[in-house]
């Protein structure tokens, strides 16, 4: 019989304001459907079961066709009016851990697809659905490299550039496809040989990121300067 015949025998459904649509339950997999009306709890984010995703408040969608999940957001931008747009990805759920990766993942051989974010399921019923974030590996390594980029950067930030001749340039970070992610200007009155140093660990750090999470990057090339000059106070590469 069809798997589709044999799940309708345990559907469950929930009657919503129209009399004429109703809130489809497979009993197989609870997570199927769409989630909205969001409360917070310090990290625990509950959503309420709905028809479908409204067009102005954030939700999740879960289906079982490609791409499988649809976060419904208006981005990182608080400021009202707020612009609401669909993200697709895909999602599975290993344990309590439900995974959200990136519908876009280029078709490269041997790369794995880019983990978005992931959440601990900590209750899951035919009308809520209550998370918490999950902090993955591949981002606390992440935030390592971004530890590392501040302790180079804060050496240099804010300097005011008067003089050229005090101030030089460096290449920094690694592109997957190999070579600089760019150069920073900065000043020769600092203690260089750490700085140096300190640019050298973030450059390492990002190339064994790339090679542990498979990272995918352009590879176009970077054009290196010819030196540093001082516009407004402010250092800028010229080439």
């Amino acid at each position: 019989m069809n798997k589709f015949i044999i799940i309708l025998a345990f559907i469950t459904t929930l009657v919503s304001c129209n009399k004429n649509e109703e809130i489809i339950i497979l009993e197989d997999n609870l997570l199927i459907g769409n989630w909205s009306e969001v409360t917070y709890d310090n990290d625990l984010i509950t959503f309420k079961r709905v028809l479908n995703l409204p067009q102005n408040a954030y939700g999740f969608s879960f289906r079982y066709e490609f791409p499988n999940f649809t976060e419904r957001t208006s981005g990182w931008c608080g400021t009202p009016p707020l612009t609401f747009f669909n993200v697709n990805g895909n999602w599975e759920v290993k344990g309590d851990i439900l995974k959200i990766y990136d519908v876009n993942t280029p078709n490269v051989q041997g790369a794995s697809p880019v983990l978005l974010y992931s959440f601990r399921i900590v209750s899951l019923t035919n009308e809520t659905l209550s998370l918490k974030r999950e902090i993955t590996d591949q981002e606390k390594d992440y935030q390592k490299l971004m530890e590392a980029y501040d302790d180079f950067y804060n050496m240099i930030a804010g300097k005011t550039c008067t003089d050229e001749s005090e101030w030089a340039f460096v290449g920094y970070g690694a592109k997957a496809c190999g070579g600089f992610q760019g150069f920073i200007p900065y000043p020769n009155t600092i203690d260089e040989a750490v700085f140096l140093e300190k640019v050298a660990v973030y450059t390492q750090l990002e190339e064994e990121y790339n090679t542990k999470w498979s990272i995918i990057s352009v590879c176009d090339i970077i054009v290196e300067p010819e030196g540093v000059v001082c516009e407004n106070g402010l250092p800028k590469l010229k080439y």
